[in-house]
């Protein structure tokens, strides 16, 4: 009696675990489900943003077409490194429309345009098309768009906040200077990305130049901290500790520190460009001074989606239609202007108005 009970105890319990079993799965397929919805929806509703400008979409869909081409030829000759940089490079293309969807901006048409252009020189002809090696100046290039280009975006951030605050404007001078700190901090901040790759993967992101002259107090061998200069080198011979021997023809390897200053400089060039016509633009709206800057600026500030007017161009619409009211009906202009200035408001009387 006691030995069937035992059994039916333990049938109950398994087939309570079966239930919670099956429960759990379904649970697990439902999320999945869920997700796979989301990750959906998402691309679909990013896809239909792009698709809202002509010139974007044309843009983009044909850099899609050569990365989705160079990724089939990647698969196919075995470059699984090269393939999984292209599927980076589509993710990336995305981002515009993402930050778009998710922070309820807009990306005028020239900014989204160089971003996209952007990528692809970076990754597909940089990277995969080795650009940055058999094209002098690639990587400079680059360098400096990344700088003038987040400088764009420090200065839209910035200067959509100033706008919609209540409590405090901020001054040309400081949207321009915030705009060049914020450039040049991306800038350290890739260095510190490319010097951390080198260091753990030996990818050599930091591109290593020869030189023919070196100074270095490591040389001293009084260690007083006078550095040695060493001119005219003409070849370099590492050895190994497994006795392989590397010899480097021409000079001295430079290990990145040259590549990491220069790519400072000319990012430093480009936020220092876009900051100037940054200036130039908050402190000319009456759009008669710097015109070329302000095109610049306008093709690639940030806004808010259904961004009202603001404050100047409102009081410069009362303005105008002030002035045509005045024009179409000199005693009437006269006195709505008088009354909103609080003066005194006497009525005409019909007669008047004849």
């Amino acid at each position: 009696m006691a030995e069937q009970k035992r059994r039916h105890i333990a049938d109950e319990m398994e087939k309570r675990q079966d239930e919670l079993d099956r429960r759990y799965e379904k649970q697990q397929i439902g999320k999945a489900e869920k997700s796979r919805f989301r990750v959906t929806r998402l691309l679909h509703r990013l896809k239909a943003r792009i698709g809202q400008d002509a010139k974007s979409l044309r843009v983009y869909s044909i850099l899609r077409v050569l990365v989705i081409f160079t990724m089939i030829r990647s698969f196919f000759t075995g470059s699984y490194e090269n393939a999984a940089l292209c599927l980076l490079s589509l993710i990336l293309f995305l981002m515009p429309a993402f930050f778009e969807e998710n922070l309820h901006i807009v990306i005028p048409t020239p900014f989204e345009i160089t971003i996209y252009l952007f990528i692809y020189a970076a990754e597909i002809l940089g990277e995969i098309n080795h650009y940055y090696t058999m094209i002098p100046g690639w990587d400079t290039m680059l360098h400096t768009l990344n700088g003038f280009l987040c400088a764009a975006v420090g200065f839209s951030l910035v200067d959509i906040l100033n706008q919609k605050s209540q409590r405090f404007h901020l001054s040309a001078g400081y949207l321009a200077l915030v705009a060049f700190c914020f450039s040049m901090t991306i800038g350290v901040c890739w260095e510190f990305f490319e010097f951390t790759m080198d260091q753990l993967f030996q990818l050599d992101m930091q591109k290593d130049y020869i030189v023919k002259t070196i100074g270095s107090v490591t040389l001293d061998p009084t260690h007083s901290q006078i550095p040695v200069k060493v001119k005219n080198i003409t070849k370099t011979v590492i050895y190994t500790a497994s006795g392989r021997t590397v010899t480097i023809e021409g000079g001295y390897l430079d290990i990145g520190i040259i590549d990491t200053m220069k790519d400072l400089m000319v990012n430093f060039v480009g936020a220092l460009a876009f900051s100037i016509f940054g200036f130039l633009y908050l402190s000319g709206k009456d759009r008669k001074r710097a015109r070329i800057g302000n095109a610049i600026v306008d093709g690639l500030i940030l806004h808010r989606e259904d961004e009202p007017p603001a404050a100047e161009e409102l009081e410069e619409e009362e303005e105008e239609e002030k002035a045509i009211r005045t024009r179409a009906d000199p005693v009437r202009g006269k006195e709505k202007t008088s009354s909103k200035a609080g003066q005194s408001e006497e009525k005409s009387e019909p007669g008047n108005f004849l």
